[in-house]
């Protein structure tokens, strides 16, 4: 049996619990054994943290305490895998820059606020991304400060009238990378439960959460043998 765990909480606006209540089944539909926590002392608990396959942070915005992160980003960098989006993984602990190079990035702006806005897949053999479309949506168009050794899945185009010095950037939507032995999957896609309606971007982000949990998996089934 898999484990995933589900941390949620943060500011009331990126809706964290909806998020969190959304994916559960979703993960238990694939197997998982899902644990959801309001609390980050979870983080605490080494011996659980890594037994896990799979971290769900939905931890908008907020704070965490030293302890906290080190026991989040130790248990990552030991093989267990970490996926997320823009409203609880992105936009969280913004003082903190070891966990955003963990994640890869880091939000810094959605000039216009709620645009149409185009996703386009860049790499097509992925399977993350394999046989996704280009898509659309209608949200919060999210400006980040990103690593370069992401590798990049999606990205978005801006013309953003608000701010014409960056018009026609093009910025990272989705993407993988390694910390440690640890896989991490992030993608801006999600500033409230309803944006996961598209399908495209709701198949992504499960995709991606897949993904990142397969070398725990993996790991654990050498060790047993």
């Amino acid at each position: 049996m898999k484990h995933a765990l589900i941390t949620w909480g943060g500011w009331e606006g990126h809706e964290p619990k909806q998020c969190a209540e959304l994916f559960a089944p979703i993960l238990q539909a694939h197997g998982f054994e899902v644990e959801v926590a309001s609390t980050l002392d979870v983080y605490l608990d080494r011996d659980k943290m890594h037994a896990l396959s799979l971290i769900v942070p939905i931890r908008t915005m907020s704070t965490i305490t030293p302890e906290q992160e080190r026991g989040l980003l130790e248990t990552v960098k030991s093989g267990v895998g970490i996926a997320g989006w823009h409203g609880g993984m992105g936009d969280a602990f913004r003082t903190n820059t070891e966990y955003q190079w963990m994640v890869g990035g880091q939000w810094v702006a959605h000039p216009d606020g709620i645009v149409d806005y185009a996703v386009d897949i860049v790499d097509h053999n992925d399977p993350i991304t394999r046989g996704i479309p280009d898509f659309k949506m209608h949200s919060e168009q999210y400006y980040m400060h990103v690593d370069p050794s992401n590798h990049v899945l999606a990205t978005t185009t801006f013309h953003p009238s608000s701010a014409p010095w960056v018009d026609g950037c093009v910025m990272p939507v989705a993407w993988k990378r390694l910390w440690g032995q640890g896989r991490v999957f992030y993608a801006s896609l999600g500033h409230v439960a309803k944006d996961f309606a598209v399908p495209e971007a709701r198949e992504i982000q499960v995709r991606g959460m897949l993904w990142a949990s397969e070398a725990a998996a993996t790991r654990r089934q050498v060790d047993i043998k």
